[in-house]
């Protein structure tokens, strides 16, 4: 991950929800970039299984993310922007471009997400990727609806907002366990 300092990366994802592979990502994206534009995706879905949280609660969850794991300094380097689906993977780059401010490429672990930024001519880094078989969203949102231990890939701040808003049950719900 070696290479000249940028002045702005996009670092997408769906955050549902937020844990510690993204923050991984996060700081990884801030070691090669001075600014970073988290992209909260999927902003107008919420109340399904593969959306549960609201764009609201996740940027929220982000913020208590990023406050346990770097602390206020990301407040100087970090802006969190929620961005709805268009649809069109051809002209997603050029719809963030439109939304944000000014980047110079992506930070993904989504394989889509970097052909589309390479396609723009645009810088693609693949981050070193924090235990994916277990700590993705997909795997946790599976546990807290099985009962497992769906809290460990959490940072304690996360956890403890997902229980407060009532993410487990709200889960069981949906998928009709509850």
């Amino acid at each position: 991950m070696k290479g000249k300092m940028l002045e702005a990366l996009v670092v997408p994802g769906r955050f549902q929800p937020p844990h510690k592979g993204h923050l991984s990502l996060i700081e990884q994206a801030l070691e090669r970039a001075r600014r970073v534009y988290v992209v909260v995706g999927s902003a107008q879905e919420s109340f399904t299984l593969e959306n549960p949280l609201t764009a609201g609660e996740r940027i929220e969850a982000l913020e208590i993310l990023l406050d346990e794991g770097i602390g206020d300094a990301w407040k100087e380097r970090i802006r969190i922007y929620p961005v709805p689906d268009i649809e069109m993977n051809k002209v997603w780059v050029q719809y963030m471009r439109m939304l944000l401010p000014r980047f110079q490429g992506v930070m993904s672990g989504n394989e889509l997400v970097l052909m589309l930024f390479e396609d723009m001519g645009l810088v693609a880094l693949r981050p070193r990727l924090y235990r994916r078989s277990e700590c993705s969203g997909t795997m946790i949102r599976r546990k807290a609806i099985e009962g497992g231990d769906w809290e460990s890939c959490l940072t304690p701040g996360v956890a403890g907002f997902l229980r407060e808003i009532g993410f487990r049950e709200r889960l069981a719900r949906l998928a009709g366990v509850l």
